[in-house]
Protein backbone atom coordinates (compact mmCIF):
# COMPACT_ATOMS: atom_id res chain seq x y z
CA UNK A 1 0.00 0.00 0.00
CA UNK A 2 0.97 3.47 -1.30
CA UNK A 3 1.93 5.56 2.12
CA UNK A 4 0.63 9.07 1.95
CA UNK A 5 1.83 11.67 -0.12
CA UNK A 6 3.14 12.23 -3.76
CA UNK A 7 5.65 9.57 -5.43
CA UNK A 8 8.76 11.56 -6.48
CA UNK A 9 11.00 10.14 -9.66
CA UNK A 10 14.31 12.09 -9.36
CA UNK A 11 16.67 12.29 -12.36
CA UNK A 12 20.13 13.81 -12.16
CA UNK A 13 22.43 15.47 -9.51
CA UNK A 14 22.59 15.60 -6.06
CA UNK A 15 20.97 19.00 -6.10
CA UNK A 16 17.70 17.68 -7.71
CA UNK A 17 17.79 14.85 -5.00
CA UNK A 18 17.64 17.44 -2.49
CA UNK A 19 15.19 19.55 -4.39
CA UNK A 20 12.72 16.74 -4.41
CA UNK A 21 12.15 16.17 -0.97
CA UNK A 22 12.03 19.91 -0.60
CA UNK A 23 8.82 19.18 -2.85
CA UNK A 24 7.29 16.13 -1.42
CA UNK A 25 7.49 18.22 2.01
CA UNK A 26 5.44 21.30 -0.06
CA UNK A 27 3.12 18.83 -1.90
CA UNK A 28 2.21 17.54 1.50
CA UNK A 29 -0.27 14.41 1.69
CA UNK A 30 -1.17 14.05 -2.11
CA UNK A 31 -0.96 10.43 -2.85
CA UNK A 32 -2.69 10.64 -6.69
CA UNK A 33 0.29 13.17 -7.32
CA UNK A 34 3.81 11.65 -9.25
CA UNK A 35 5.94 14.48 -9.46
CA UNK A 36 9.09 14.00 -12.03
CA UNK A 37 12.19 15.98 -11.22
CA UNK A 38 13.89 16.02 -14.76
CA UNK A 39 17.73 16.60 -15.56
CA UNK A 40 18.65 18.46 -18.65
CA UNK A 41 22.60 17.86 -18.88
CA UNK A 42 22.52 15.28 -21.90
CA UNK A 43 20.44 14.18 -24.70
CA UNK A 44 20.24 10.91 -22.91
CA UNK A 45 18.79 12.53 -19.76
CA UNK A 46 16.05 14.02 -21.70
CA UNK A 47 15.72 11.03 -23.00
CA UNK A 48 15.47 8.78 -19.72
CA UNK A 49 12.84 11.54 -18.23
CA UNK A 50 10.80 11.09 -21.23
CA UNK A 51 10.63 7.33 -20.91
CA UNK A 52 10.51 7.60 -16.76
CA UNK A 53 6.94 9.57 -17.76
CA UNK A 54 5.51 6.92 -20.16
CA UNK A 55 6.15 4.57 -17.47
CA UNK A 56 4.97 6.32 -14.51
CA UNK A 57 1.72 6.80 -16.67
CA UNK A 58 1.63 3.04 -17.46
CA UNK A 59 2.08 1.95 -13.87
CA UNK A 60 -0.13 4.94 -12.28
CA UNK A 61 -2.77 5.24 -14.46
CA UNK A 62 -4.75 7.55 -12.32
CA UNK A 63 -2.62 9.52 -11.25
CA UNK A 64 -1.69 13.61 -11.49
CA UNK A 65 1.94 13.86 -13.24
CA UNK A 66 3.82 16.95 -12.55
CA UNK A 67 6.90 17.42 -14.53
CA UNK A 68 9.70 19.73 -13.28
CA UNK A 69 13.42 20.46 -13.08
CA UNK A 70 16.11 21.57 -16.04
CA UNK A 71 14.58 19.81 -18.96
CA UNK A 72 11.30 20.76 -18.38
CA UNK A 73 12.89 24.64 -17.67
CA UNK A 74 14.39 24.60 -21.20
CA UNK A 75 11.93 22.68 -23.07
CA UNK A 76 8.42 23.05 -21.60
CA UNK A 77 6.40 22.70 -24.56
CA UNK A 78 8.12 18.98 -25.42
CA UNK A 79 6.65 17.61 -22.14
CA UNK A 80 3.73 19.62 -22.13
CA UNK A 81 2.93 17.75 -25.61
CA UNK A 82 3.13 14.51 -24.18
CA UNK A 83 -0.51 12.78 -23.03
CA UNK A 84 1.04 11.44 -20.19
CA UNK A 85 1.50 14.68 -18.68
CA UNK A 86 -0.95 17.23 -16.48
CA UNK A 87 1.27 19.61 -15.59
CA UNK A 88 4.86 21.48 -16.14
CA UNK A 89 6.17 23.68 -13.89
CA UNK A 90 9.91 25.37 -13.85
CA UNK A 91 12.40 25.59 -11.32
CA UNK A 92 11.38 28.64 -9.88
CA UNK A 93 7.56 27.19 -9.22
CA UNK A 94 8.59 23.89 -8.34
CA UNK A 95 9.27 25.72 -4.91
CA UNK A 96 5.79 27.16 -4.50
CA UNK A 97 3.25 24.97 -2.70
CA UNK A 98 0.45 26.25 -5.06
CA UNK A 99 2.14 24.53 -7.96
CA UNK A 100 0.79 20.87 -6.75
CA UNK A 101 -2.84 21.71 -6.72
CA UNK A 102 -5.22 19.78 -7.72
CA UNK A 103 -6.67 21.08 -10.74
CA UNK A 104 -4.39 21.82 -13.93
CA UNK A 105 -6.69 24.55 -14.54
CA UNK A 106 -6.43 26.48 -11.51
CA UNK A 107 -3.66 28.61 -12.63
CA UNK A 108 -1.97 29.81 -16.00
CA UNK A 109 1.51 29.85 -17.03
CA UNK A 110 2.96 32.69 -18.69
CA UNK A 111 3.34 30.23 -21.85
CA UNK A 112 -0.05 29.42 -23.89
CA UNK A 113 -0.58 26.26 -23.20
CA UNK A 114 -2.33 26.33 -19.68
CA UNK A 115 -0.36 23.17 -18.77
CA UNK A 116 2.32 25.10 -18.64
CA UNK A 117 4.00 27.14 -15.38
CA UNK A 118 7.28 28.39 -16.31
CA UNK A 119 8.88 31.56 -15.79
CA UNK A 120 12.15 33.24 -16.86
CA UNK A 121 14.69 31.95 -14.43
CA UNK A 122 17.50 34.30 -15.39
CA UNK A 123 14.72 36.88 -13.60
CA UNK A 124 16.05 34.88 -10.79
CA UNK A 125 18.20 36.63 -8.17
CA UNK A 126 17.47 34.92 -4.78
CA UNK A 127 17.78 31.51 -3.90
CA UNK A 128 14.96 29.38 -2.83
CA UNK A 129 13.91 30.26 0.91
CA UNK A 130 12.81 26.28 0.90
CA UNK A 131 15.76 24.08 2.00
CA UNK A 132 15.35 20.21 2.58
CA UNK A 133 14.78 19.42 6.30
CA UNK A 134 14.86 15.94 6.34
CA UNK A 135 14.84 12.80 4.27
CA UNK A 136 12.93 9.80 4.64
CA UNK A 137 14.94 6.44 5.35
CA UNK A 138 18.27 8.14 5.27
CA UNK A 139 20.94 8.84 7.19
CA UNK A 140 22.82 11.12 4.56
CA UNK A 141 21.03 14.92 4.30
CA UNK A 142 22.05 16.95 1.13
CA UNK A 143 22.06 20.72 2.02
CA UNK A 144 21.91 23.43 -0.90
CA UNK A 145 24.32 26.02 -0.40
CA UNK A 146 24.31 27.42 -4.00
CA UNK A 147 22.07 27.05 -7.45
CA UNK A 148 22.63 28.74 -10.85
CA UNK A 149 25.73 29.48 -12.55
CA UNK A 150 27.38 32.65 -14.32
CA UNK A 151 29.97 30.57 -16.55
CA UNK A 152 28.93 29.44 -19.98
CA UNK A 153 30.94 26.28 -21.40
CA UNK A 154 30.08 25.60 -24.85
CA UNK A 155 28.62 22.21 -24.15
CA UNK A 156 26.31 23.33 -21.11
CA UNK A 157 22.61 23.89 -21.39
CA UNK A 158 21.99 23.55 -17.06
CA UNK A 159 22.59 27.85 -16.90
CA UNK A 160 19.61 27.95 -18.68
CA UNK A 161 17.53 26.01 -16.53
CA UNK A 162 18.96 26.91 -13.81
CA UNK A 163 20.13 30.88 -14.03
CA UNK A 164 22.39 32.80 -13.28
CA UNK A 165 24.65 31.45 -9.38
CA UNK A 166 23.00 32.96 -6.49
CA UNK A 167 23.78 31.82 -2.79
CA UNK A 168 22.16 30.72 0.48
CA UNK A 169 23.46 32.50 3.62
CA UNK A 170 25.70 31.07 6.41
CA UNK A 171 23.13 31.40 8.48
CA UNK A 172 20.44 30.04 7.54
CA UNK A 173 22.56 26.77 6.01
CA UNK A 174 24.06 26.10 9.33
CA UNK A 175 20.60 26.61 10.93
CA UNK A 176 19.48 23.75 8.58
CA UNK A 177 22.15 21.47 9.04
CA UNK A 178 21.79 21.79 13.52
CA UNK A 179 18.17 20.73 12.52
CA UNK A 180 19.20 17.78 10.57
CA UNK A 181 22.09 16.67 13.06
CA UNK A 182 19.81 17.47 15.75
CA UNK A 183 17.17 14.82 14.23
CA UNK A 184 20.23 12.09 13.65
CA UNK A 185 21.82 12.74 10.20
CA UNK A 186 25.40 11.74 10.57
CA UNK A 187 26.54 13.12 7.55
CA UNK A 188 25.79 16.43 5.44
CA UNK A 189 26.61 17.28 1.89
CA UNK A 190 27.05 20.69 0.67
CA UNK A 191 25.37 20.74 -3.06
CA UNK A 192 24.68 23.50 -5.67
CA UNK A 193 25.12 23.73 -9.37
CA UNK A 194 28.29 25.40 -9.03
CA UNK A 195 29.25 25.62 -5.68
CA UNK A 196 32.74 26.80 -5.33
CA UNK A 197 30.94 29.90 -7.00
CA UNK A 198 29.70 30.73 -3.35
CA UNK A 199 29.63 33.75 -1.97
CA UNK A 200 30.22 36.90 -3.74
CA UNK A 201 26.52 37.83 -4.06
CA UNK A 202 26.09 37.72 -0.61
CA UNK A 203 27.19 40.53 1.59
CA UNK A 204 30.80 40.94 2.74
CA UNK A 205 31.54 37.95 -0.44
CA UNK A 206 32.08 35.05 1.71
CA UNK A 207 33.99 32.08 -0.42
CA UNK A 208 32.99 28.31 -0.12
CA UNK A 209 36.12 27.94 2.46
CA UNK A 210 34.99 30.17 4.76
CA UNK A 211 30.87 28.21 4.44
CA UNK A 212 32.81 25.10 5.11
CA UNK A 213 34.69 26.72 8.19
CA UNK A 214 31.25 28.24 10.00
CA UNK A 215 29.71 24.96 9.58
CA UNK A 216 32.24 22.93 11.35
CA UNK A 217 32.38 25.79 13.66
CA UNK A 218 29.11 26.04 14.97
CA UNK A 219 27.75 22.47 14.19
CA UNK A 220 30.68 20.75 16.26
CA UNK A 221 28.58 17.63 16.28
CA UNK A 222 28.02 16.97 12.90
CA UNK A 223 30.61 13.99 12.20
CA UNK A 224 30.99 14.28 8.61
CA UNK A 225 30.91 16.93 6.13
CA UNK A 226 30.95 16.22 2.43
CA UNK A 227 30.82 18.44 -0.90
CA UNK A 228 29.63 18.10 -4.39
CA UNK A 229 31.11 18.73 -7.46
CA UNK A 230 33.69 21.16 -7.35
CA UNK A 231 34.85 23.08 -10.14
CA UNK A 232 39.18 23.12 -9.81
CA UNK A 233 39.59 26.38 -10.31
CA UNK A 234 38.01 27.64 -7.67
CA UNK A 235 39.51 26.47 -5.06
CA UNK A 236 41.04 29.06 -3.11
CA UNK A 237 43.94 28.75 -0.15
CA UNK A 238 41.18 27.83 1.90
CA UNK A 239 39.58 25.73 0.91
CA UNK A 240 42.46 23.74 0.23
CA UNK A 241 43.69 23.94 3.36
CA UNK A 242 40.23 22.14 4.77
CA UNK A 243 40.18 19.88 1.89
CA UNK A 244 43.84 18.26 3.16
CA UNK A 245 43.71 19.18 7.04
CA UNK A 246 40.09 19.10 8.32
CA UNK A 247 39.02 15.52 9.85
CA UNK A 248 35.48 16.33 9.34
CA UNK A 249 35.88 16.90 6.23
CA UNK A 250 35.48 13.59 4.04
CA UNK A 251 38.65 12.66 1.87
CA UNK A 252 36.38 12.52 -1.37
CA UNK A 253 37.19 15.21 -4.19
CA UNK A 254 34.61 15.46 -6.97
CA UNK A 255 36.36 17.57 -9.48
CA UNK A 256 34.74 18.82 -12.54
CA UNK A 257 37.55 18.27 -14.95
CA UNK A 258 35.48 17.59 -18.53
CA UNK A 259 38.45 17.01 -20.49
CA UNK A 260 42.45 16.33 -20.36
CA UNK A 261 43.25 18.19 -23.76
CA UNK A 262 44.05 21.84 -23.54
CA UNK A 263 42.69 22.61 -26.83
CA UNK A 264 39.49 21.09 -25.95
CA UNK A 265 39.34 22.30 -22.56
CA UNK A 266 39.66 26.19 -23.99
CA UNK A 267 36.95 24.86 -26.54
CA UNK A 268 34.53 24.01 -23.47
CA UNK A 269 35.37 27.51 -22.16
CA UNK A 270 36.65 25.86 -19.11
CA UNK A 271 39.08 27.94 -16.74
CA UNK A 272 41.65 25.62 -16.16
CA UNK A 273 44.40 23.22 -18.64
CA UNK A 274 45.38 20.00 -18.18
CA UNK A 275 48.47 20.75 -16.02
CA UNK A 276 46.75 22.85 -13.98
CA UNK A 277 44.21 19.55 -12.97
CA UNK A 278 47.00 17.49 -12.39
CA UNK A 279 49.07 20.08 -10.17
CA UNK A 280 45.90 20.07 -8.13
CA UNK A 281 45.70 16.58 -7.69
CA UNK A 282 49.15 16.41 -7.19
CA UNK A 283 49.12 18.76 -4.54
CA UNK A 284 46.03 17.63 -2.54
CA UNK A 285 47.35 13.90 -2.69
CA UNK A 286 50.95 14.97 -1.22
CA UNK A 287 48.96 16.63 1.93
CA UNK A 288 46.31 14.00 2.31
CA UNK A 289 47.13 10.31 0.58
CA UNK A 290 43.98 8.62 1.28
CA UNK A 291 41.95 11.20 -0.52
CA UNK A 292 39.72 9.99 -3.69
CA UNK A 293 39.25 11.61 -6.17
CA UNK A 294 36.05 11.64 -8.60
CA UNK A 295 35.57 13.71 -12.24
CA UNK A 296 33.10 14.26 -14.74
CA UNK A 297 34.92 14.14 -18.23
CA UNK A 298 32.88 14.12 -21.61
CA UNK A 299 33.96 11.68 -24.45
CA UNK A 300 33.69 12.78 -27.73
CA UNK A 301 33.47 17.06 -27.79
CA UNK A 302 33.05 17.98 -31.08
CA UNK A 303 36.43 18.66 -32.80
CA UNK A 304 38.46 16.29 -30.40
CA UNK A 305 40.75 14.01 -32.27
CA UNK A 306 42.38 10.30 -31.41
CA UNK A 307 45.44 12.51 -29.84
CA UNK A 308 43.05 14.70 -27.84
CA UNK A 309 40.98 11.97 -26.78
CA UNK A 310 44.45 9.83 -25.98
CA UNK A 311 44.72 13.04 -23.14
CA UNK A 312 41.32 12.77 -21.39
CA UNK A 313 41.95 8.98 -21.27
CA UNK A 314 45.84 9.08 -19.85
CA UNK A 315 44.22 12.49 -17.36
CA UNK A 316 42.68 8.97 -15.76
CA UNK A 317 45.70 7.73 -14.45
CA UNK A 318 47.18 11.45 -13.95
CA UNK A 319 44.45 12.02 -11.27
CA UNK A 320 44.07 8.75 -9.62
CA UNK A 321 40.75 9.45 -10.77
CA UNK A 322 38.44 6.44 -8.89
CA UNK A 323 35.17 7.83 -8.94
CA UNK A 324 34.49 8.81 -12.70
CA UNK A 325 31.47 10.01 -14.03
CA UNK A 326 31.65 9.75 -17.94
CA UNK A 327 29.28 11.27 -20.24
CA UNK A 328 29.25 10.61 -23.90
CA UNK A 329 28.91 13.99 -25.28
CA UNK A 330 25.29 14.84 -27.20
CA UNK A 331 24.94 18.16 -28.58
CA UNK A 332 22.23 20.17 -26.66
CA UNK A 333 20.33 23.37 -29.18
CA UNK A 334 20.81 26.01 -28.47
CA UNK A 335 24.66 26.04 -26.78
CA UNK A 336 28.00 26.88 -28.97
CA UNK A 337 29.09 23.31 -29.03
CA UNK A 338 26.48 22.02 -30.99
CA UNK A 339 27.38 23.98 -33.83
CA UNK A 340 30.66 22.84 -34.15
CA UNK A 341 32.22 19.90 -36.42
CA UNK A 342 30.26 16.83 -34.35
CA UNK A 343 32.61 13.68 -33.53
CA UNK A 344 31.08 10.22 -34.97
CA UNK A 345 28.08 9.06 -33.03
CA UNK A 346 29.93 5.13 -32.82
CA UNK A 347 33.33 6.66 -32.01
CA UNK A 348 32.02 9.25 -28.45
CA UNK A 349 30.25 6.04 -27.65
CA UNK A 350 33.24 3.85 -27.87
CA UNK A 351 35.53 6.28 -25.92
CA UNK A 352 32.93 6.89 -23.58
CA UNK A 353 33.42 2.80 -22.40
CA UNK A 354 37.26 3.69 -23.02
CA UNK A 355 36.97 6.11 -20.23
CA UNK A 356 34.91 4.07 -18.06
CA UNK A 357 36.86 1.13 -18.36
CA UNK A 358 40.37 3.02 -17.28
CA UNK A 359 38.04 4.59 -14.44
CA UNK A 360 37.31 0.89 -13.25
CA UNK A 361 41.02 -0.25 -13.60
CA UNK A 362 41.64 2.60 -11.41
CA UNK A 363 39.01 1.74 -9.15
CA UNK A 364 39.69 -1.62 -8.76
CA UNK A 365 43.35 -0.90 -7.76
CA UNK A 366 42.27 1.51 -5.05
CA UNK A 367 39.68 -0.86 -3.75
CA UNK A 368 42.01 -3.85 -3.38
CA UNK A 369 44.61 -1.42 -1.41
CA UNK A 370 42.35 -1.09 0.98
CA UNK A 371 41.58 -4.54 2.09
CA UNK A 372 43.39 -5.03 5.37
CA UNK A 373 42.48 -1.65 6.35
CA UNK A 374 40.64 0.00 9.00
CA UNK A 375 37.65 2.42 7.72
CA UNK A 376 34.92 4.05 9.80
CA UNK A 377 31.85 3.25 7.71
CA UNK A 378 28.08 5.73 7.83
CA UNK A 379 25.80 2.52 7.50
CA UNK A 380 23.01 2.94 5.92
CA UNK A 381 19.29 2.13 6.06
CA UNK A 382 19.22 -1.63 5.11
CA UNK A 383 22.31 -2.31 8.20
CA UNK A 384 24.09 -4.47 5.92
CA UNK A 385 25.97 -1.79 3.63
CA UNK A 386 27.27 2.19 4.29
CA UNK A 387 30.36 4.02 2.78
CA UNK A 388 33.50 4.81 4.32
CA UNK A 389 34.93 8.40 4.45
CA UNK A 390 36.33 8.29 0.80
CA UNK A 391 33.05 6.99 -0.44
CA UNK A 392 34.07 3.66 -0.68
CA UNK A 393 31.21 1.31 -0.81
CA UNK A 394 31.28 -1.41 1.87
CA UNK A 395 29.40 -4.42 2.52
CA UNK A 396 28.93 -5.53 6.07
CA UNK A 397 29.23 -9.32 7.20
CA UNK A 398 26.46 -8.85 9.97
CA UNK A 399 23.62 -5.93 10.16
CA UNK A 400 24.76 -2.56 12.04
CA UNK A 401 22.18 0.11 13.15
CA UNK A 402 21.30 2.90 10.16
CA UNK A 403 22.76 5.77 11.05
CA UNK A 404 25.70 4.66 13.33
CA UNK A 405 29.36 5.44 11.95
CA UNK A 406 30.82 1.99 12.98
CA UNK A 407 35.00 0.88 12.50
CA UNK A 408 35.49 -1.79 10.36
CA UNK A 409 38.19 -4.13 9.40
CA UNK A 410 37.77 -4.55 5.73
CA UNK A 411 38.26 -8.60 4.53
CA UNK A 412 38.03 -8.47 0.89
CA UNK A 413 36.12 -7.25 -2.67
CA UNK A 414 33.39 -8.52 -4.38
CA UNK A 415 31.37 -7.38 -7.09
CA UNK A 416 33.30 -3.71 -6.35
CA UNK A 417 32.28 -3.35 -2.59
CA UNK A 418 34.23 -3.19 0.32
CA UNK A 419 33.33 -6.55 2.51
CA UNK A 420 34.11 -5.65 6.26
CA UNK A 421 33.13 -6.83 9.89
CA UNK A 422 33.19 -4.64 12.62
CA UNK A 423 36.93 -3.97 13.80
CA UNK A 424 37.44 -4.95 17.97
CA UNK A 425 37.38 -2.58 19.99
CA UNK A 426 40.56 -0.82 21.25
Amino acid sequence: MRSAGPQLITLGCRLNIAESETMRQLAGPQDDLVIVNSCAVTGEAVRQTRQAIRRARRDRPDARIVVTGCAAQTDPAMFAAMPEVDRVIGNKEKFEAESFVTSATDFIGEAEDPKIHVSDIMALRETTPHMVSGFADRVRGFIEVQNGCDHRCTFCIIPYGRGNSRSVPAGAVIDKIKALVDSGYREIVLTGVDVTSYGPDLPGNPTLGLLVERILKHVPNLPRLRLSSLDSVEIDDCLFDLIVGEPRLMPHLHLSLQAGDDMILKRMKRRHTRAQAIALVDRIKSRRPDIAIGADIIAGFPTETDAMFANSLALVENCQIVHGHIFPYSPRSGTPAARMPQVNATIVKSRAARLRSACEDQRRSWLRSLIGTRQDVLVERSGMAGHAESFAPVALTRPATPGEILPVYVTALENGRLIAQEAPHE
